[in-house]
């Protein structure tokens, strides 16, 4: 009888065993998202940043870039970062308004926002310190490098892809087309642009100027409308900025989906190997 209960006991233990190594193994397989505060600067301004990576890869990976909506760096952006080191990508959470400036009224918005896209050099200046920063990080593959931008922030991304920066690949979210630079030949990042149909701050003429120009310099872009989505479709704070301050902004949970899964496919294509 003391042989069985021994065997038994040990049938047990190593039962047990098995399934804490099983469980170990689930849990390794879990992304470990680090996310750390970063300040980078210009020669004039010091930016402050959020960066995010899974400490469970390893290697180096691609680089992505999150710009913020015109309300200035985020939870929103800082959640998006987070999100995409959960895909296996090292994301910085840029900050183009220098100090961590926030807007708490659309008024500053629209002057903050104003004075980076009215003063592109400068624009530049901070967009190109973000992807040496991004670059900097030792989990970085610097030959790979992406932007995603919200808002005002898809605006910079597009606007800094025509103009030259080294990006792979630019996925942005309900983006204004009025841009400081337009398409030009030479254009090497592919573009994915996401906008809601039913957003009034863009127009169907500056979607055709836009699309028109991809289409004559034979860019590789995509241009989505999402049928019933307005601005700021990705942001669940836009319900209640747009009530406080009379804005036709809206939250789509559906069309946010939808718009990450197509980026998701957007960026394993761009940077599949």
């Amino acid at each position: 009888m003391k042989k069985l209960l021994t065997v038994i006991s040990i049938l047990f233990l190593v039962g047990a065993c098995t399934q804490s190594s099983e469980q170990m193994d689930a849990a390794m397989e879990q992304p470990d998202i680090v996310g750390e505060e970063i300040s980078y600067s210009t020669d004039e301004t010091t930016m402050n940043g959020y960066i995010a990576h899974d400490a469970n890869q390893m290697g180096q990976r691609p680089g992505v870039l999150v710009v913020h909506e015109w309300w200035g760096h985020d939870e929103h952006a800082r959640n998006s970062a987070d999100m995409l080191a959960e895909l296996g990508y090292v994301a910085l959470a840029v900050d183009m308004y220098g100090g961590g400036q926030q807007a708490s009224h659309p008024e500053d918005a629209m002057r903050f926002s104003n004075n980076v896209m009215s003063n592109f050099d400068t624009a530049k200046a901070r967009f190109n310190a973000a992807i040496e920063t991004l670059k900097a990080n030792e989990n970085v593959d610097t030959s790979r490098i992406g932007a995603v931008g919200y808002c005002f922030g898809g605006s910079v991304i597009l606007a800094m892809a025509h103009s030259g920066m080294d990006l792979d690949g630019i996925a942005a979210f309900h983006a204004g087309l009025q841009l400081p630079v337009m398409p030009q030949e030479g254009l090497t990042s592919r573009v994915l642009i996401m906008n809601g149909a039913d957003d009034p701050f863009v127009t169907q003429e500056q979607v055709e100027n836009l699309t028109g120009a991809y289409e004559s310099i034979n860019a590789d872009y995509q241009y989505i409308n999402y049928e019933g989505a307005m601005h700021a479709y990705t942001n669940p704070a836009a319900d209640s900025l747009g009530q406080t301050f009379d804005l036709p902004l809206a939250y789509d949970a559906e069309t946010d989906s939808l718009s990450w899964s197509e980026m998701t496919s957007f960026f394993s294509e761009t940077f599949k190997d």
